[in-house]
């Protein structure tokens, strides 16, 4: 099944949907337009407690929301973001009776390697594994995986590998999942601008760049990304307090450097990198989604339809919203995790 549905208003510069508005969001069928109330100038406060799980070459720091008992839905974030992006999904859906877990990925907040022998390694297959150690550790047999930006390519994958681990997807800028060979393609003058930043972690003078000014360099990523998000200092304050963890320069230089081929991965993927190079479809349900102002480099919907063989949706989020979705448009997103679990059955 394809539908394009209708565009769903859902304005995040300082308002918030009310109660009422929520409640249909969430319960109303297709992608209603949502009508918007206006809100005090004030930010969500921060997820928590995190809680930390020994998972594969890993101690994850994660928040868990809702009954223990209740169908497991995991939340990926992205770069550079934090696990403060689903602050107002999770209590959305641990409200609707799921079990949310919303872990940090490595190289974020207290997510931290267990050895410090452990290669501190970034490539798509590695995060994958992670989501998957995680729900081994945590007992779950089966879960919705949804994400943006790395979180959207982590769940991905995880969709692809594990399929019969995964109910539902949820995948901000659709089907992300990529090659080293494929990326060595060259791009359009106007594309490869976009992706500035990942020439630049090419260097060693980008290395060290980032690791002198990361919080202003992902403060100038968020407003690239965002460009109509009028964020305020104590939102992103939260966000960037997870980059004080002492493996995240290296595990971003290496996520974009393995990317464009120049860092090897570790050999117990090569074999999983090569299925995933050539490009396998998505099998299980899922829910495309895309913000009308995303500022950050992204496929057109129309580029990835045909990677999504199960039942499926695409959605664009209109007022503005940029590559943060889920923070920018919450009800939007907790509503397609509502709407995936349901294609599933």
């Amino acid at each position: 099944m394809s539908t394009l549905l209708p565009e769903t208003l859902t304005d995040r510069r300082g308002f918030v949907y009310g109660a009422t508005a929520i409640a249909a969001a969430l319960t109303g069928g297709g992608a209603p337009a949502l009508a918007a109330a206006p809100r005090a100038p004030s930010t969500p406060s921060p997820l928590g407690p995190v809680r930390q799980v020994d998972a594969g070459v890993l101690s994850i720091g994660y928040v868990e929301m809702g009954p223990a008992s209740g169908p497991a839905v995991l939340l990926f974030h992205g770069w550079p973001y934090a696990i403060d992006a689903f602050a107002e999904v999770a209590p959305l859906l641990a409200a609707r009776g799921y079990r949310v877990i919303v872990p940090h990925l490595r190289g974020h907040g207290s997510t931290v390697f267990r050895s410090a022998e452990t290669p501190r390694n970034a490539q798509q297959a590695a995060l994958a594994a992670d989501g998957l150690a995680l729900m081994d550790a945590l007992r779950i047999d089966r879960a919705i995986v949804a994400g943006f930006d790395w979180g959207a390519r982590t769940a991905d994958i995880m969709a692809v590998l594990w399929p019969e681990r995964c109910k539902a997807l949820v995948s901000v800028s659709g089907y992300l999942i990529g090659s080293q060979a494929g990326n060595a393609k060259p791009l359009p003058p106007q594309a490869e601008l976009q992706w500035w930043y990942q020439f630049y972690f090419a260097t060693e003078r980008g290395r060290a760049g980032y690791a002198a000014n990361t919080k202003s360099f992902n403060q100038l990523i968020w407003q690239l990304a965002s460009p109509k998000w009028k964020f305020d200092a104590a939102t992103f304050d939260r966000s960037a307090a997870v980059f004080a963890n002492p493996d995240h320069v290296a595990i971003v230089i290496h996520n974009y450097r393995w990317r464009l081929g120049l860092a090897e991965g570790e050999r117990q993927y090569d074999a999983v990198e090569a299925r995933l190079a050539a490009a396998p479809p998505v099998t299980i349900p899922a829910i495309t989604m895309e913000g009308d102002a995303n500022g950050a480099p992204h496929p057109d919907p129309s580029q990835y339809r045909a990677k999504f063989t199960g039942p499926y949706e695409h959605r664009l989020i209109t007022g503005g919203i940029g590559h943060n979705l889920p923070q920018e448009a919450p009800a939007a997103f907790a509503k397609a995790v509502l709407d995936a679990a349901r294609l599933a059955g």
